[in-house]
């Protein structure tokens, strides 16, 4: 399938032939619901902690006597339903991720990008590029262009005055292509690929 190439000034620049087995693959929400949730998972701390009554600093002496009191019967203040004792079942330092096969993940980029294609949300630019880091200046490029929410994605290196004026403007992320993944396509409108990190796709699923 072809697409239209455009400059940051809106004018078009050619076209391109888009892969097929990338940008042209039937939809499965199931696949990108996996993934999304593969990702979220994973990128979770995992680092909250509470203390079980083995981990409290508290007398190990029984405080009432076993019969008499009224009471129920106890033997520390460590339990869990005495202020100040330990938690019953807490959470404990642990890993959130979860397994998926990397084949899986290979097809849900590509379902993710044929996404964008199908319903004409995938933007294929020359390059992302402007001489000086002035966001006034990549704001009036995005209105130009009718971009609101979009995820951009450039080649191996950005251009850092793009990356640093684009960076302020709410509603836009700026990746590398090594850093494209499934969640942040997902949640902006428009996905903008340049011309280069079109070419790093189509060799890397070759």
């Amino acid at each position: 399938m072809k697409a239209d190439v455009i400059t940051l000034q809106a004018e078009n620049a050619g076209s391109v032939e888009l892969t097929d087995a990338i940008f042209a693959l039937e939809p499965r929400a199931d696949i990108l619901h996996r993934m999304v949730s593969y990702q979220l998972a994973k990128r979770q701390a995992g680092t909250h902690k509470t203390k079980g009554r083995s981990e409290i600093t508290a007398t190990g002496k029984k405080f009432v006597k076993q019969k008499g009191s009224g009471g129920a019967r106890h033997g520390d203040r460590k339990a869990p339903q005495f202020r100040g004792g330990g938690k019953a079942f807490g959470p404990v330092v642990r890993s959130h991720a979860i397994d998926l096969p990397k084949k899986v993940r290979a097809l849900a980029l590509k379902l993710a990008l044929s996404s964008k294609a199908a319903t004409s949300d995938l933007i294929i630019l020359e390059d992302a590029k402007i001489p000086e880091a002035k966001t006034k200046a990549v704001k009036e490029v995005f209105a130009k262009l009718g971009l609101t929410s979009v995820l951009i994605i450039d080649g191996a290196e950005l251009d850092q005055n793009f990356a640093l004026a684009a960076r302020n403007v709410h509603g836009v992320d700026v990746l590398p292509v090594q850093g494209i993944n499934v969640y942040d396509i997902l949640r902006r409108d428009k996905l903008v690929l340049t011309k280069a990190a079109l070419e790093s796709l189509e060799a890397r699923f070759k």
